[in-house]
Order: structure tokens, then sequence, then C-alpha cells
């Protein structure tokens, strides 16, 4: 899981293709959990708490562009 520092050190072009990792990564986990073969059910927590944390960024990326 990345720091929150560190996300915010990244481009928006950088994001986005962090943003669509994450996403297919959650499917995969989604998918796995569905299936009985996870094996680490906390990283599902961290996945959508990732997401969450670069969609904020991508919020106040269009903020202070908008300013």
């Amino acid at each position: 899981m990345a720091n929150i520092k560190e996300l915010r050190e990244l481009s928006v072009e950088e994001l986005t293709n962090r943003l669509r990792d994450l996403k297919q990564e959650s499917l995969n986990l989604r998918l796995q959990q569905s299936t009985g073969q996870l094996e680490n059910t906390a990283r599902i927590k961290e996945v959508r708490r990732e997401i969450a944390q670069v969609n904020t960024l991508f919020t106040q990326h269009r903020n202070q562009a908008d300013k």
C-alpha cells in the first residue's frame, strides 16, 4: 500500500494508471474471494482505501485547476 505522501508526488497521468491498476486488483481480489481462493482478506480493505485516496487526490487537482 502506497503512502499518501508518495501518491501526492505522482502526476495526474501516473495517478490514472495507479487507479486503473488498483481497480483491476480489486476485481481480482473479489473474484478470488468468491471462489474461496483469497488468503489475505485484509488486502481488499487496503485496496479500497488506496482507491479512495487516489480519487481524493483527483478532486484536489481538479479544485486547484479551477482556481
